[in-house]
């Protein structure tokens, strides 16, 4: 399984759910009493559910420095072999774990063990990211790492509508529903932003992938090579930085799948 930073999470689920939360209508927050949210990370879409929800929502995850971020009720524990009785939720819920996991399926099932009524997932499809920016070698560039990186990963980073998988957990009624979270980088710029600039200009940022990149059937000298573009792409965006001229859009769609037990 994939292990995250704090500062990951919090970066790539900044914003998330607040211009709107009409996909998560499925989950019928408002009249749960107690909720699971698996794989919570550092617990952004714990704090959503905690606001829409007038009951008890725990958080778990097998990593307790990230658990550490996250205001109690919180559980370590791992997705596959659930520390709860048979129907201890009304609700299990997960954000992005799926993708992270080579055989989703064992923890859907132990979702629906745990849970009384529902079982929903936010899962991404990582495949169809959409970038726009000033920088014009950008979106091509984070398409391709992003390719790569894709096809060396074991499991499936592109779940999206995760149905198929609800229905061979024996998971009945299922609903789908699209939430796109988009990110935008313009001026005044964030100290997020200015670094993740210097990163791309260094070759820092793609070097962290370069490992599970070279996994798969990715030569060193292509990996060089793209490293190289990699960092004069971001040169032209810490140039366009300094003048205030650099914009960037990127849009991850998620998909909300949720089923009765």
């Amino acid at each position: 399984m994939r292990c995250f930073t704090a500062e990951y999470l919090e970066a790539t689920r900044e914003g998330m759910w607040e211009d709107s939360r009409e996909a998560l209508a499925n989950l019928a927050l408002g009249s749960r009493e107690r909720v699971l949210d698996v794989g919570a990370g550092t617990g952004e879409l714990t704090g959503v559910l905690r606001e829409e929800t007038p009951g008890t929502v725990v958080a778990l995850d097998a990593d307790s420095e990230l658990l550490g971020e996250v205001h109690a009720p919180r559980v370590l524990g791992d997705a596959t072999r659930l520390p709860f009785r048979d129907s201890a939720f009304d609700l299990v819920v997960c954000q992005a774990l799926l993708v992270n996991l080579p055989e989703p399926e064992h923890a859907l099932k132990e979702f629906a063990r745990v849970s009384s009524d529902r079982v929903a997932v936010v899962e991404p499809d990582n495949s169809a990211v959409r970038i726009d920016s000033t920088v014009p070698d950008e979106p091509p560039l984070a398409r391709r790492a992003r390719e790569l990186y894709l096809d060396a990963v074991g499991t499936d980073a592109s779940i999206g509508d995760a149905s198929n998988l609800f229905e061979r957990a024996g998971l009945s009624e299922v609903t789908v529903r699209r939430y796109d979270h988009e990110r935008a980088i313009e001026p005044p710029y964030s100290e997020r932003a200015v670094e993740s600039a210097r990163r791309k200009a260094s070759g820092a940022g793609l070097d962290t992938d370069r490992e599970t990149i070279l996994a798969g059937e990715t030569t060193a000298e292509e990996f060089d090579d793209l490293r190289q573009e990699w960092r004069a792409m971001g040169r032209e965006v810490a140039a366009q930085m300094q003048d205030g001229e650099y914009r960037q859009r990127e849009v991850v769609p998620f998909f909300v799948t949720v089923g009765h037990v």
